[in-house]
């Protein structure tokens, strides 16, 4: 596993990559990678962290773990690479940007890169999966180190709008100080789940709202 990742969070996460449990970790999925078809590619596994720098980083929206099948991941949650079919969760967070925003998306381009440069941090609680076994790399380490990411932004920074979709997500809650950052939480986007909250939760307005409050630069969804 490469662990190229951004200068920034380097220098945040690096009491973190000493310890034991990142060193299994990395010891684990180096070892997936030799033995199984993984994804997403090794050199994307960082993709959020390099998409968004730490000092950048206004948004957090946490994504269970990645898509599993071949050239759909690409270490940004609910995003997919430029060619590939929308995935339903990603249509349906469409659904409600055109809704609360009044703006029309391309519902044949899932690449949420543009959000990642402009200060939307798209992490997984998990990294990396097995092709076809979603779940596969759960409870083998990601979880902890993506609560270190959590608790490192929460403490360091102000000011965050948290995006919490799912009882995975919800989950994470109890890392982050509501005293000093937004939390939104409701369903999970996908088929399953969205009518029972998500659609119509305007997040995303709220979030800009938010911004504008805090003298900071708004989300160009």
């Amino acid at each position: 596993m490469q662990t190229k990742i951004h200068p920034s969070w380097e220098k945040v996460l690096e009491p973190y990559f000493q310890t034991d449990e990142w060193k299994k970790l990395a010891d684990f999925v180096r070892g997936e990678y030799l033995s199984q078809t993984i994804y997403p590619r090794p050199k994307n596994v960082f993709n959020a962290f390099n998409s968004t720098p730490f000092d950048k980083v206004k948004i957090v929206i946490i994504g269970q773990d990645p898509y599993h099948n071949p050239g759909e991941a690409h270490g940004l949650c609910f995003s997919v690479q430029p060619g590939i079919k929308v995935p339903p969760s990603l249509q349906n967070i469409y659904k409600e940007l055109e809704s609360d925003l009044n703006i029309k998306k391309d519902f044949t381009k899932g690449d949420l890169t543009n959000w990642a440069k402009q200060g939307v941090f798209l992490i997984n609680a998990v990294l990396t999966v097995r092709h076809n076994q979603p779940g596969s790399h759960a409870n083998k380490g990601w979880e902890k180190f993506t609560d270190e990411v959590i608790k490192q932004l929460s403490e360091q920074k102000e000011n965050l709008v948290f995006l919490l979709w799912g009882n995975y997500a919800r989950q994470k809650g109890t890392l982050i100080d509501r005293t000093k950052h937004l939390i939104l939480e409701t369903t999970h986007p996908s088929p399953l789940s969205a009518y029972q909250g998500f659609l119509g939760c305007k997040h995303f307005s709220k979030t800009n709202t938010y911004l504008e409050k805090n003298n900071l630069s708004k989300i160009n969804w």
